[in-house]
């Protein structure tokens, strides 16, 4: 059997995002439990000098859907301002890029091998071929970003392991 683009990227994207998805129904559940204010949770950081966790999860929608759109347009921007105000609009937004992650076939992502994309911050623009991009760049952003709104959440006494990080593997049927 061989290893496709999509099955790097895509189902790699959709098992860590389900993962996302379930450790953000745990913080709700876990603020609900505790009297505490989920949407205070947006803010919270690790540490002052990083960002907080609505940008984090931003970043694991930004590095999976947005790499994928970047790379059929040719060129992958960092994220603009999101309008993300509620605990419930980081969740809304991890349903939309699982749902629009999951309406891509596996031949269009495949196609995308070999393509030029550029990743552009203000003039500089960095070149790659679309598989270099999503394996190099954006795969390793996205798991950073996801580890850490994992671990943003788990440090605010959220009760969180490591099956809830990972989602459900794609074994052998």
């Amino acid at each position: 059997m061989t290893i496709t683009l999509y099955d790097i990227t895509v189902a790699s994207y959709l098992q860590g995002l389900q993962g996302v998805a379930g450790v953000l129904d745990k913080g709700l559940t876990h603020c609900e439990a505790t009297g505490a204010d989920a949407d205070a949770l947006l803010d919270a950081r690790l540490v002052a000098d990083m960002q907080p966790l609505r940008f984090q999860v931003q970043s694991v929608a930004h590095h999976s859907r947005g790499a994928i759109e970047g790379v059929k347009s040719g060129t992958f921007l960092p994220p603009g301002p999101w309008a993300v105000t509620r605990y419930a609009d980081l969740q809304d937004l991890v349903a939309e890029t699982r749902s629009a992650l999951s309406a891509l076939s596996r031949d269009e992502v495949n196609a995308l091998e070999g393509r030029d994309v550029a990743f552009q911050v203000g003039e500089r623009r960095m070149p790659y071929t679309g598989e270099n991009f999503l394996i190099s760049f954006s795969i390793p952003n996205f798991y950073f970003h996801a580890t850490t709104a994992y671990d943003i959440l788990r440090a605010r006494g959220v009760p969180l392991g490591k099956k809830d990080y990972i989602g459900t593997p794609r074994m052998k049927a």
